[in-house]
């Protein structure tokens, strides 16, 4: 017994010494320690004597810095230079383009929540706020989506004009230029608010303000050409375009075949230096309306007219759309979702080398560009529309649910109808807070990378889920299309979103660990960099001291995943209050495992790691569902900690939970080395799986909340246009909806004395007649039930047409 109260008061020292990350003196002193005093005090001398020597032959040779270095590091350091893939340069360049913002804390193992929950509120100003209730709430009200997309197959004149007039497409722009100057925020609450009435409308307000000329000129235009286009871009004076993606290289922006060479040309009689350019671009937005075209090519040097240098690597320019040869394309029809788009296409096109965007001192470096500016547009273009589209969903789907009927209930009663709503929910509250965070990190300076790619992948899918959920619940009303129809088109949409700014499979499986694990992990990226130091000293001292934190910040992590699984999540002091606090620590945990199975992995696969793309996928999964459920906490704490959100918050945090484990087990699962798969399950899920999805019970108070006015229901829904005018069959349903739940004890009485049959008419007008007569009701209450019948039927009729009034204008027989 005295032999085992020894050791294990050496294993619990040296455990607790890295669950709290002591340095390795201090490892050291609290082992010999702790060894010493249980020895002598369990009568264990010769345990304790062994247990000293062996502790003493690991610890001396590491605190021996000289001795450590030259025997221990710098072999290793000659191994790690053989076996480490080299970055290409475009991956290097990936790398460097984005900052790290909290996200390197989830990769930690050990988060500071307080850094996360001392960032300020994002809020939007009070110029920000009088745009969303003036400009914003003006055009909404102008939006006939259904003119849009089925009579025009664009926006009506007066929507364009308004658009520009009001500076929509330059919410980016600075004021020196004309422009509105917004933050990221407004950025995102615009769209939003946009999208809940248009998909159509708010991806043409998204294109100028996302990854294009604007941004492009803000960062690396040349003053001349800041002052030409910015104010006229700001203005619509100048509608733009950006042409990147070509039938040969999509989402592989660094392999497009479109060449640009260096040259000479006469151009009105005076012999210039420039570029012939030939190119083919499609999926375009805005490119049939556009006036200025950026555009993304190869630039070549073959006579050397510029440098040495002969292929100067991924350039771009802004071309206008007078520019002779280039040709700009019919339009394509993106799932029945009318927004302008097309190909572009040009052969031989010479341009200036002035419409170099920053001239030619910034020929070859496009891929750089390209990649800080998407990772912004990313963060905020694609998850503001997707949020903006479920929160609406949110509400109608909500109210559709009370008003509608079956077999004398509210479809809200069945318990199908209850779990959909609850998936709506609380997906609506996590998108919400992981679109808020994003936008938020852009006004913070950051360029989020990852990010971005989280909240892109993760808002457009559960944007597709809600839209089925939304689709299941509202049955035949959300398949006919017409007028009367708030459902059917966003889920056309829905795919476009899934596909644009790189598609979701490549997001998911390249993109989001790909660049996390490199970029958000505290050593990884700084070992690699210390290969390149040119002084043999300083980079075996630089390496040493990386190396062996790497070391300690596994093991680290391997203690604190054990530990925490062992207790549930129970230990360790943490942020949050009494009802959050549990979910902090869960946090914790699984920060932890998140670390050590990415250690593990690329420790053990090296280089080959990045083709496992669906061990990649799983562990991009459980960084995105840790950083969703930070969002969730740090909003919930913006927000006041309201204990009627908690519902929303419960919900999507187990969803996440539930999600992380499964992302978790399916990696272990599936790593190609058992044995280290083995001891991986027993350190990450040493009781096993424990997580489980929301509950039933759960959901129901979730779908609650979505089919009542509340102020729960409010924050949920908050930018979604709701004045109830002509146009907006889901503000008109909200108005109504107080009525129909006032009217429910009504209905009931009036149900029941129709059951006893009590009434001799077979017509509802005349039932409530009778009803009244015999004092079953009111006339109040008569009145009541009659209003909310005549207004719930408008909301569950659908459209019907001649077929003349469905034919396309123009048909195929005519066109030829």
């Amino acid at each position: 017994m005295s032999v085992i109260l020894t050791l294990l008061a050496a294993l619990l020292a040296s455990g607790a010494c890295a669950y709290h990350r002591s340095s390795l003196r201090t490892w050291a002193i609290a082992t010999i320690v702790a060894t010493l005093v249980v020895g002598l005090l369990a009568h264990a001398p010769w345990t304790m004597v062994i247990l000293l020597i062996i502790e003493l032959a690991i610890a001396l040779p590491l605190l021996l810095v000289d001795f450590r270095r030259k025997q221990i590091s710098l072999p290793l350091l000659k191994l790690f230079a053989k076996v480490t893939p080299k970055l290409s340069e475009t991956e290097q360049t990936a790398l460097e383009a984005g900052t790290v913002g909290f996200e390197g804390e989830l990769f930690s193992g050990k988060p500071d929540w307080h850094e996360l929950l001392k960032q300020p509120k994002p809020e939007l100003s009070v110029e920000e706020q009088a745009f969303m209730d003036g400009p914003v709430e003006e055009l909404c009200g102008m939006i006939d989506d259904w003119q849009i997309t089925h009579e025009l197959a664009d926006l009506p004149p007066n929507v364009w004009e308004f658009i520009k007039k009001n500076r929509f497409f330059g919410m980016i722009i600075p004021k020196q230029y004309g422009g509105l100057q917004f933050s990221a925020l407004a950025h995102s609450a615009v769209l939003q608010k946009l999208s809940t009435m248009s998909a159509t409308v708010s991806s043409t307000v998204a294109v100028p303000n996302s990854l294009g000329p604007a941004e492009l000129l803000l960062h690396y235009g040349s003053e001349e050409q800041k002052n030409h286009y910015l104010p006229r871009l700001a203005v619509g004076e100048e509608i733009p375009c950006f042409a990147l993606t070509g039938p040969y290289a999509g989402s592989d922006a660094t392999s497009i075949p479109d060449t640009g060479i260096v040259c000479k040309q006469v151009v009105d009689g005076v012999e210039t230096l420039g570029i012939r350019l030939t190119f083919d671009k499609r999926y375009i937005t805005l490119a049939p309306v556009a006036t200025v075209v950026g555009l993304a090519f190869r630039m070549f040097d073959p006579e050397h007219l510029l440098g040495d240098k002969e292929d100067l690597g991924i350039t771009l320019a802004l071309l206008p759309r007078s520019t002779a040869g280039l040709e700009i394309g019919r339009r394509h029809f993106p799932l029945n979702i009318p927004f302008q788009n097309g190909p572009v296409r040009g052969k031989d096109v010479f341009a200036p080398l002035s419409v170099l965007i920053g001239g030619p001192q910034m020929a070859g470096h496009g891929w750089r560009m390209l990649v800080e500016c998407l990772s912004v547009g990313r963060a905020i273009s694609l998850p503001s529309n997707a949020t903006g589209g479920m929160r609406a969903s949110a509400l109608a789907t909500g109210a559709y649910a009370r008003m509608r009927k079956q077999f004398g209930l509210a479809v809200a009663r069945f318990e199908g109808v209850e779990e959909a709503l609850a998936r709506i929910g609380g997906l609506t509250y996590a998108t919400a807070a992981l679109s808020r965070a994003t936008a938020a990190a852009v006004d913070r300076g950051e360029k989020p990378a990852v990010p971005s790619a989280i909240a892109k992948y993760h808002a457009t899918e559960w944007a597709r889920q809600i839209a089925k959920d939304t689709m299941d619940v509202h049955g035949g009303k959300a398949v006919q299309l017409g007028p009367k129809n708030y459902a059917g088109r966003g889920w056309s949409a829905v795919p476009i979103a899934i596909t644009v700014e790189g598609a979701n499979i490549m997001t998911r499986s390249l993109m989001i660990f790909g660049q996390g694990a490199i970029r958000c992990h505290p050593y990884v990226l700084k070992e690699m960099q210390a290969l390149s130091i040119a002084d043999r000293g300083e980079q075996l001292k630089t390496f040493d001291r990386l190396l062996f934190g790497h070391v300690g910040f596994g093991i680290s992590n391997a203690v604190r995943s054990f530990a925490m699984g062992l207790s549930g999540a129970r230990l360790g002091e943490t942020a949050g209050d009494a009802y959050t606090r549990r979910y902090y620590r869960k946090l914790d945990r699984y920060s932890a495992a998140l670390a050590l199975t990415a250690d593990v992995f690329m420790g053990v696969l090296g280089g080959k790691l990045k083709f496992k793309e669906k061990l990649s996928a799983r562990l991009g999964d459980v960084l995105s569902y840790l950083y969703i459920a930070s969002a969730m906490l740090k909003r919930y704490e913006d927000t006041g900690r309201p204990e009627a959100d908690r519902p929303f918050l419960a919900w999507g945090f187990h969803e996440c939970m539930w999600l992380i484990q499964n992302a978790l087990d399916g990696a272990i699962r599936n790593f190609p080395v058992r044995p280290v798969a083995w001891l991986l399950r027993a350190l990450v899920f040493p009781l096993g799986r424990r997580e489980v999805p929301p509950s039933d019970r759960l959901g129901r108070r979730v779908a609650a909340l979505l089919t009542a006015p509340n102020d729960a229901l409010d924050r949920l829904t908050d930018w979604v246009y709701t004045t109830p005018t002509a146009n907006n069959t889901i503000g008109r349903m909200k108005a109504l909806l107080p009525d129909v739940i006032a009217a429910e004890p009504v209905d009931r009485k009036f149900g029941k004395a129709l059951k006893a049959g009590q009434f001799t008419s077979h017509d509802y007008l005349g039932q409530l007649t009778e009803a009244q007569q015999a004092g079953v009701i009111s006339a109040a209450e008569a009145d009541l039930l009659k209003r909310v019948r005549e207004g719930v039927f408008e909301f569950i009729s659908v459209d019907d047409f001649d077929t003349d009034e469905l034919r396309a204008f123009k048909t195929r027989a005519d066109a030829a």
